[in-house]
């Protein structure tokens, strides 16, 4: 006897699907940065990666792809030199502005 439940595969939600604009990737990195949290920017700097094709970045950034797989992976710590060649690659860059205290 069935629990009257019908099973259905949902497709799994990969934000760098919708990051297909120089903009979409300037605003998610820039959340990413507003957080401030190093573990969430890493993962930031992976989707918008992959969103542009991590060989390409790679190439672009001057580093070798499976350098960039582990440096954005689950455990990677890019150097802040990395973290600027591929911001550049990726058409981004960094920018800083104050604390909002209020």
């Amino acid at each position: 006897m069935g629990t009257g439940f019908q099973r259905v595969d949902l497709l799994a939600f990969d934000a760098a699907d919708y990051l297909g604009s120089p903009e979409a990737r300037a605003d998610y990195m820039a959340a990413a940065l507003e957080e401030g949290d190093a573990s969430e920017i890493r993962r930031a700097l992976n989707t918008v990666a992959r969103s542009l094709g991590m060989t390409a970045v790679a190439e672009e950034a001057g580093l070798g792809r499976e350098s960039l797989y582990k440096a954005l992976g689950d455990n990677g710590n890019p150097e802040f030199v990395t973290v600027l060649k591929l911001m550049r690659a990726m058409g981004l860059k960094l920018s800083a502005l104050p604390i909002d205290e209020g």
